[in-house]
């Protein structure tokens, strides 16, 4: 069942919801949660975890954020659909537990908020050096896919209001994987508008030090067109 602590007061048009899915165990998400105490002012992080553990604010955890954990079942999909429900700001922004921000990130973030609009905000990919070093190349793809493609992945931190991700209707739940790729589509599908920030976010190569690089990468190849062409198909049909 899910569960959370109740929920703040509703805050100003421009405040930020910050949403981190946790999986059973993961161990990543302490670093990106000390780098998160610089976000402005009237922003929360809400840490969705799929596990019964428990974690208090940090306690340098400064007083004008508003930090909140709460628990359901497992699938990340579900959790950020349930963080993005809780939320009370204005614009969400999801992120991975493994994501790392770079000095220039929270600077460009702010920008896109101040300037307003409905779209939905992604940033560059980089790979933390947890992994091969072959891994500058799926940043380098990851980042021409986005931009040439128009289609980013979750782990380049999607940030959007609510309100258009609520007329997206989330995450797929029912998707076996990809759900992030997915909620691309659909925003494609409703004419959303996708922006490029123009600032990095590192993301953990660790999966493929455990894995390989090159079977990583080709199962994720084989993955994102298994996904993306039906995809396309339905997106295509719906535009003749």
């Amino acid at each position: 069942m899910d569960s959370c602590h109740p929920a703040a007061p509703h805050a100003s048009i421009r405040s930020l919801s910050v949403i981190v899915p946790l999986a059973p165990g993961e161990t990543e998400w302490h670093g990106l949660l000390q780098q998160l105490t610089s976000l402005p002012m009237d922003s929360e992080v809400i840490v969705v975890r799929a596990d019964d553990e428990s974690w208090p604010a940090p306690a340098t955890w400064p007083m004008h954020l508003r930090y909140r954990e709460c628990h359901c079942k497992p699938g990340r999909a579900r959790q950020q659909n349930l963080g993005a429900r809780l939320a009370t700001g204005h614009w969400l922004w999801f992120l991975h537990a493994d994501s790392r921000l770079r000095e220039d990130s929270l600077r460009e973030l702010q920008r896109f908020l101040a300037e307003g609009g409905d779209a939905l905000g992604w940033f560059k990919l980089a790979f933390r050096r947890d992994g091969p070093r072959w891994t500058a190349l799926n940043a380098a793809g990851a980042n021409l896919r986005a931009r040439w493609l128009g289609l980013p992945f979750g782990d380049q931190g999607f940030v959007l209001p609510r309100h258009c991700f609520e007329t997206l209707h989330g995450f797929d739940e029912q998707a076996c994987y990809g759900e992030d790729h997915l909620l691309v589509w659909a925003a494609r599908h409703a004419g959303l508008p996708l922006r490029c920030l123009p600032a990095s976010l590192e993301t953990s190569a660790r999966k493929y030090a455990q894995h390989g690089w090159l079977t990583t990468t080709l199962r994720h190849w084989w993955l994102t067109v298994a996904q993306a062409w039906p995809a396309w198909r339905a997106t295509h049909r719906a535009r003749t």
